[in-house]
Parts: structure tokens; sequence; C-alpha cells
């Protein structure tokens, strides 16, 4: 992402402020029919959980209350297939959609199936020209790659419990060669801030890139985001542009909360998530994501 990817959401939010009362007076009621449903995004670490990884108890029956009334619940995360689906599970989605892998992966959830879900997009692509960009620029940097398969390959024994699987130790060759879903870089010897300006600086192309709260990059196929995986879906679930709520706390956040109708940003988050939202809630350890879910019932 770049710096004009929240460009003029100053007006944007101006406008969503002098309409807000009209806004929620017709969102904030449950689905009486098929046409009032909500499409309800929401981002997991640092929104549904925090950063140690606990659901509050507020926050997890405002999530079932949500999905309980019928409206159309859906996971929006960076993390991978398997450390998304305890999740869903948690919230009681039996049948539904989740983006995993910020965009590059996603589920369709139904009990009835053997897994309780099935894969239905995939976005892959050549991560060798981003890696040893990223490699130059960064040598001390550890990197995780999600493959086609879902498996994870890794330097330097990385492993994250965003992964959702015990990363393969390979070499930086094996890396260069595989077909990827999701490039992970991580660096402990730098400051957001100076990893962010690494980034800038190699001028990735050909590559959907977001740096995260720490010294993290993620990195997707072009084009793909949260955003553009639950235009997808709203597509496909019929849903009204207007009726899309979106709640998130990072910058792989962004263009998701620029794409719902109503964008809320976490009160922890970034000065320029919270620029990207149209509101803001308390922060994940207030139970910001409760306050926005009740809020729809």
């Amino acid at each position: 992402m770049t710096e004009s990817s929240v460009a003029g959401n100053d007006d944007r939010r101006t406008t969503h402020e002098n309409n807000m009362q009209n806004t929620e007076a017709r969102i904030n009621t449950a689905p009486k029919s098929p046409g009032d449903k909500m499409m309800v995004a929401l981002d997991v670490d640092g929104t549904l959980v925090d950063h140690d990884g606990h659901m509050s108890v507020p926050v997890r029956e405002a999530a079932q209350a949500v999905v309980a009334a019928g409206h159309h619940v859906t996971i929006a995360t960076g993390r991978s297939l398997n450390a998304t689906l305890p999740v869903i599970e948690h919230i009681g989605i039996e049948n539904g959609y989740a983006v995993c892998s910020n965009g590059g992966v996603i589920l369709r959830v139904d009990s009835g199936l053997s897994d309780g879900y099935e894969v239905i997009h995939k976005a892959t692509f050549d991560p060798g020209p981003a890696l040893r960009a990223l490699r130059k620029r960064l040598p001390s940097a550890k990197y995780a790659l999600e493959d086609e398969s879902g498996n994870f390959l890794s330097t330097e024994r990385f492993q994250d419990a965003s992964f959702g699987v015990e990363a393969v130790g390979v070499d930086f060759q094996t890396m260069l060669e595989a077909t990827a879903v999701r490039v992970v870089v991580f660096s402990s010897e730098n400051t957001p801030e100076e990893f962010n300006a690494a980034i800038r600086h190699i001028g990735l192309a050909g590559v959907t890139y977001s740096v995260g709260w720490t010294a993290w990059l993620d990195i997707a196929a072009a084009g793909v985001t949260k955003a553009s995986a639950l235009e997808h879906l709203r597509g496909r679930l019929s849903i009204e542009a207007h009726r899309t709520i979106a709640v998130g706390d990072g910058r792989n956040d962004i263009e998701m909360l620029t794409w719902a109708r109503r964008g809320v940003a976490m009160g922890q988050a970034p000065v320029e998530v919270i620029a990207a939202a149209d509101e803001v809630t308390k922060s994940v350890y207030d139970d910001g994501a409760a306050h926005v879910l009740r809020s729809l019932l």
C-alpha cells in the first residue's frame, strides 16, 4: 500500500459524519428479509482478539448474536487458513465465508462438508523478484512463505501463530522457486518506521503489501487485499454496497475500511488507519468490536 491509498478520506469522513444519524437509523436493525442482511467484515488480531490472542466474553457474545441475527459475518484476516478456523468456530459461524492470508485465500464455511469448509479461491504469485529485492535491503530479516498447498516454508526457524502450521525450514533458493500465496518478512533489528522506509526504498512492483504493527511485512499477489476478496464475496452474496461494515486495526485493514460503507477503526489503531475509517470505536482491550457489533442488533 502507499500513502495514496488513504488520500481523499478526509472528504469521505466528513460526508459520513454529516449523515451519520441517517446511516445508523438504516443499519441498526436485524434483518427482516434477505435484502436487509448486512455484510460484516471483521479483522481478528487487534480487533476480535487482543495481542495475546484472547477473545473477551463480550466480544464473543456480540459476534455470536450478530451471527444468530442472520447477518453475513465474514472473518477477514492476515492469518492463514488453519489459524483462522478456530476463530470461526469460536464465534459460531457454521455457514458463510472467510477471507484469509490478507485476501489470498477465500473459504466457504459449511458445517455439512467433511472438513467444515472448502477453499473457493486462492491467489498465487511468483515471490522471487520481491524476495531478492528484500534480501538485498534487509539481509538479517527472517522470511516465511505460504505456498499454494497451505504449507509454510521459512528461513532461520521463523515461526508465528498466524501461520496455523509449523513452518518447514528451507534455504532461500527453495523459497525463490516456490509459488506463493503469502510472503512474510520480519526484522527484530528495525523499528516499524525504519522497516517501512526500507520497503518504500525498494519499490516493490507486481505485489500488494502492508507493514504491520512491528517490523513485519505481509506480501500478497498484485491487487489482492482483504477488500478485493470481500468485494468478490459481496457480489456472490448479492449484498448492496451500502449494507457493508468493516472493523479493523492494522495497516492491512485500510483498503477494507475504505471499501465498507461503514468502516470502523479500533481505538488503538495507527493514525493512518484511523484516517481511513468513518468512525473509531474503543480499543481491543475495552471491547471496541463488541460496541460496534451490538449496534447492529
